[in-house]
């Protein structure tokens, strides 16, 4: 009886912790694609816009609060990183296979630059510039509708980042 009793109190213990567990603010989310047929991977952790949109950029947005503004993280907690398994040219930076963190300089609303960051492994806001591998200009264009939650793609030969009212994209290729 007293195995029993320590079992169903067990069992309701864990059946209470799991059932107040709330979902995820900025969920994990991985984007895969292949570039000269070697594999390409990029991890983020995507926000929401939560009723925030057209708060979220330019000189007053949410966004101008991170410490490193205006170079954000391009995703939220952890930082965003790149793996690739081939030697990429991103834009007009040549990335050798390996890791690599994504940060976006948004200074300029209308003309995004992706920074590609040789350090890896730290929070989203430890931002080093002097750990640049290179920055490279984004395309920018307006989705057909609000992206609630950030999105990173790799589709074709092309890496984009989509949120709120913005879409920011940048050629690659393999070498």
């Amino acid at each position: 009886m007293k195995r029993f009793l320590m079992c169903a109190s067990l069992l309701a213990f864990t059946a209470s912790a799991f059932a107040q567990q709330k979902p995820v603010a900025s969920p994990a989310q991985t984007a895969t694609g292949t570039i000269g047929g070697q594999s390409v991977t990029i991890k983020y952790s995507s926000p929401g816009v939560k009723g925030r949109e057209g708060q979220l950029f330019g000189k007053d947005g949410r966004i101008s609060h991170d410490p490193h503004y205006p170079v954000w993280r391009a995703g939220a907690n952890s930082a965003t990183t790149l793996h690739t398994d081939a030697n990429l040219t991103i834009g007009n930076i040549s990335v050798p296979k390996g890791d690599y963190t994504l940060f976006v300089d948004i200074s300029d609303p209308d003309n995004w630059s992706l920074i590609v960051n040789k350090k890896t492994g730290e929070w989203g806001l430890a931002y080093d510039g002097t750990q640049d591998l290179g920055k490279t200009p984004m395309t920018m264009s307006k989705p057909s509708a609000m992206v609630e939650n950030l999105v990173w793609s790799i589709t074709g030969n092309t890496i984009t980042l989509s949120w709120e009212d913005d879409s920011a994209s940048v050629s690659v290729s393999a070498h």
